[in-house]
């Protein structure tokens, strides 16, 4: 039997929870609101506070996370009966980024120097408070059959990312799918892409230093040459990677910072590389801190220079769940009709929801941010990023649709 049938004999084609003229201006309002505020990971006292506030003027009762930031709140735990079926948990993460917010002209623009809500947390944040109002009143009104748990997870931009500590805050209790939405300004708003499978990278760090005796430009065949060392630490380690796993794991290291010397006629003693090393596959990446260090070492013996690495895991690749993704496509699909959906490519940016399902069976959608259009495309992690703030809307309603379709499964 299609969705479809079951909705009709559920009573209708029409689900409710729709999103008032009222509750759309609020949340419209709510998310420039912490984008002119934005704080880093663990330190989100304000966001934290701000949810929390709007959630107890909704008669609901948040608690905030031990650390101080996030909080968690149930709709209808405890109280639905039969609500020891699976809770289904709603996901948001709070945090900013550590960089200039570059939008001229622009009212909403961060106050806080050096800080911007450049990936759309502040989006993601207000779509699942946004939903949790509407469940919460639905909730009221005897129309919602499986509890909810929203989870506002603060920081997911620090390795190995937040959602460890909001695991172990026992966020996940009860919890049989878990649900996400991350802003994509490739896709329109309006729409969302959808995969299942990897849908992210893995990502770790990775630091390494460099040491030798240093010396003369002159003289470089009486000391270590550090230069040309980290030079080929830098080309030699990506290409050895690349060549010890199979290519379809997607395995790279990239750098991102690299310093030595002081003059140009003295060969240094020290040399510092950074970089990220990302994997595109689960059990490729559990075997990477083994490859990516002996390759580091490898080189730099051949040159002399003592390597000291520090390999700092980070996240998994995001694994949408079959089920869960489908759970998505009918939410959407039942909003705003097939043409919403759109396929998408796995990314090789990293998510620390991945966590979350290491745990639980869940999916991360992409939420198109792009105006209509628009040919500029301003990408994550940029100064100049913005939404089309219709985005808010549309993660609201797909979020809200799978909460109720969710019991028809």
């Amino acid at each position: 039997m299609s969705l479809e049938s079951e909705i009709e004999l559920a009573g209708g084609a029409v689900l409710p929870g729709a999103l008032s003229e009222e509750l759309r201006a609020e949340l419209v309002l709510f998310r420039r609101d912490l984008h002119r505020h934005p704080e880093l990971g663990h330190q989100e006292f304000r966001t934290t506070a701000a949810i929390k506030e709007r959630l107890e003027r909704a008669g609901l009762r948040p608690r905030v996370l031990s650390g101080g930031t996030g909080l968690i709140c149930d709709i209808g735990v405890g109280e639905i009966p039969g609500s020891d079926r699976a809770v289904l948990a709603m996901r948001a993460d709070i945090d900013g980024l550590p960089i200039p917010d570059m939008k001229a002209d622009c009212p909403y623009r961060s106050t806080v120097p050096d800080r911007a809500h450049a990936c759309g947390h502040d989006v993601h944040t207000t779509v699942v408070l946004g939903a949790g109002l509407i469940l919460a009143d639905l909730h009221r009104q005897g129309l919602l059959a499986r509890p909810v748990r929203l989870i506002f997870q603060p920081a997911e931009e620090v390795l190995p990312g937040g959602a460890s500590d909001v695991i172990a805050d026992g966020a996940l209790e009860g919890v049989g799918r878990i649900i996400a939405v991350h802003c994509d300004p490739r896709v329109d708003a309006g729409r969302i892409g959808l995969r299942q499978g990897p849908i992210t990278s893995a990502c770790d760090r990775l630091e390494i230093s460099l040491d030798g005796p240093g010396g003369h430009t002159a003289r470089p065949h009486l000391t270590t040459d550090l230069v040309t060392a980290a030079a080929r630490v830098v080309t030699d380690v990506p290409a050895l990677v690349g060549r010890r796993v199979d290519s379809r794991s997607g395995l790279a290291v990239t750098w991102g910072r690299v310093e030595s010397g002081h003059a140009p006629n003295v060969i240094p003693q020290h040399a510092e590389l950074s970089g990220t090393v990302r994997c595109l596959d689960l059990e490729t990446w559990r075997q990477a801190a083994d490859i990516v260090v002996a390759a580091i070492d490898e080189v730099a013996n051949l040159h002399r220079a003592k390597s000291e690495i520090s390999y700092v895991r980070g996240v998994p690749p995001v694994v949408n769940e079959a089920g869960v993704t489908e759970l998505l496509r009918d939410a959407m699909i039942a909003r705003r009709g097939p043409e919403s959906v759109e396929g998408t490519e796995q990314s090789l940016g990293g998510e620390d929801f991945s966590w979350y399902l290491q745990h639980v069976p869940g999916a991360m959608a992409r939420l198109g941010v792009r105006t209509p259009g628009e040919r500029t495309v301003r990408d994550l992690h940029q100064g100049d990023f913005d939404v089309d703030e219709h985005a808010i809307t549309v993660g609201v309603e797909l979020f809200t649709a799978a909460a109720l379709l969710d019991t028809l499964r």
